[in-house]
């Protein structure tokens, strides 16, 4: 088919996503800078973001990079924000983006030790109930001790290796995010993958929710307000257990109710053609594993012990420790040429830029102050429903905006208010409890609320199981309403 020049850019602009989203996102384009003119840079502000989730939501349309960063670059180029806004934002954020670029890429060095274990675990535990409870009590507790998006790239690691043990028995072909005609033999137990799939990685992504508001390395906005308040690693861990106990309870409760009622998409069973699949590919892989293979997994084991000791003490910044494990992991399993190393890279460089995009959408918050009137009305409130206000206000900004931030917006403007006597030492530590609780919790109701959830959204797992930015805010839905109906009653008598 030949192509005039005017209908070849149409066709290579935002390539094989739909016409109706390219239509949508030149009508942002367009309508933002009238917005702007008519209505103001705080009207305008609050549209971007808008459009922003919207090509969130629509991920497995379009990868958001592309047009989340053409709305990005309008609202510098129409003076939304400015570009060296944006590149504060990315310095005071560099943490995270080093461990996206280190430690994800390290986790893929580890997939056959992951792959061996979880197999074990799911060939070996018929429980869907057990395994549901123990893949969100497991990523809960690494997530304590390590932090949600290293967790999170073991899940999809996980989930990865097992889709592609299925995919290589029931198709010949080699791309996995389209179902060729071998799949039609297979379509009912393929679906059921999925959805079984997807139901087991949602508990881990919960799980890293559930344990990541415990502890100071948990969550990157848990080391900025224990480093605003003067808390240790205990003391933290102490000052929300009355929040965070009940909810890591009731979050575990919450799995094996929706396991055993099969409401929001889970409860799904592992069909027994596929256990069957994954039982020979366990026994085959034992079979035919070589001394060097053993050898791998030996290294690859004690290098995972030493991950885990090196963020539980905290050596270094977590980007530097993924590095260390690279550089550990391919030293010790003779992996020494450029390709091999690079392909370790691929998953996490386009959301690391999505993410810096991300940063550009917060640098309008900021610049605009959009969360300032929430903000003076909490602070207005008496003294007593501060906390609880507090803690919904902070759980609402970050279901729609990204927590780190909320959080340290948050925490500042408290730390201004205790440094002008406003307010108590006292009520000072109830507030950062309440802002830490608050941002990490209720968050877990849509992709764009945590960076680990977001990440689970624009992986590479996302588009083999179906799943979808629609159907992670349905499947997030119970744990958003017992994870924040129990966070808040914590905050209300019990700090």
């Amino acid at each position: 088919m030949s192509y005039t020049l005017s209908q070849a850019f149409a066709r290579n602009f935002l390539g094989n996503a739909p016409m109706w989203y390219k239509q949508a996102i030149i009508a942002f384009l367009v309508v933002n800078p009238l917005l702007l003119a008519v209505f103001g840079p705080f009207v305008t502000g609050w549209a971007l973001i808008g459009q922003f989730i919207f090509t969130l939501a629509m991920a497995l349309k379009c990868y958001p990079l592309q047009p989340g960063g053409l709305l990005a670059i309008e609202a510098i180029i129409i003076g939304m924000t400015s570009a060296d806004a944006v590149y504060h934002e990315v310095v005071g954020n560099f943490k995270v983006i080093l461990l996206l670029m280190f430690m994800v890429a390290g986790i893929y060095f580890m997939k056959s030790l992951l792959l061996y274990v979880f197999t074990k675990l799911l060939v070996n535990v018929k429980s869907k109930t057990a395994l549901s409870l123990l893949f969100c009590l497991v990523s809960a507790f690494l997530s304590a001790f390590l932090d949600a998006l290293t967790v999170t790239a073991v899940l999809i690691s996980v989930s990865v290796g097992f889709y592609t043990v299925y995919h290589k028995v029931i198709s010949t072909g080699d791309d996995m995010s389209q179902d060729d005609e071998h799949y039609e033999y297979h379509r009912e137990d393929l679906e059921t993958f999925r959805a079984y799939l997807r139901s087991l990685i949602m508990h881990g992504a919960v799980g890293t929710a559930l344990g990541g508001v415990c502890t100071t390395v948990g969550e990157p906005q848990n080391l900025l307000i224990a480093g605003v308040a003067g808390w240790e690693f205990i003391e933290f861990a102490v000052r929300m257990a009355p929040v965070t106990v009940p909810v890591f309870v009731c979050g575990l409760l919450t799995c094996i109710v929706l396991e055993k009622m099969g409401w929001f998409g889970y409860g799904t069973k592992l069909p027994a053609a596929v256990r069957t699949i994954l039982e020979d590919f366990a026994k085959q892989e034992d079979a035919k594993r070589t001394s060097r293979d053993k050898a791998e997994l030996m290294v690859q084991g004690v290098i995972a012990v030493l991950l885990v000791l090196s963020l539980a003490f905290h050596v270094a910044e977590v980007g530097l420790i993924g590095l260390m494990i690279i550089v550990l992991l391919t030293t010790f399993n003779g992996i020494i040429e450029e390709h091999q190393i690079g392909h370790a890279f691929e998953e996490a460089l386009p959301f690391t830029a999505l993410l810096v995009v991300f940063f550009s959408i917060v640098a309008i918050i900021h610049s605009q102050h959009l969360f300032q009137p929430i903000t003076d009305a909490v602070l207005g409130l008496d003294t007593s429903s501060q906390a609880p206000m507090l803690f919904v206000a902070n759980g609402i900004l970050s279901m729609i905006s990204d927590n780190v931030f909320v959080a340290t917006v948050y925490i500042k403007e408290v730390e201004n208010a205790l440094n002008n006597g406003t307010i108590t030492r006292e009520h000072f530590n109830t507030l950062a409890i309440a802002i830490n609780t608050g941002t990490n919790l209720p968050s877990v109701a849509t992709p764009n609320g945590q960076a680990a959830f977001l990440f689970l959204l624009t992986s590479a797992i996302a588009p083999l199981i179906r799943l979808s930015y629609g159907r992670m805010v349905i499947m997030a839905l119970p744990y958003t309403i017992v994870m924040g109906g129990v966070g808040l009653l914590g905050v209300m008598f019990f700090i």
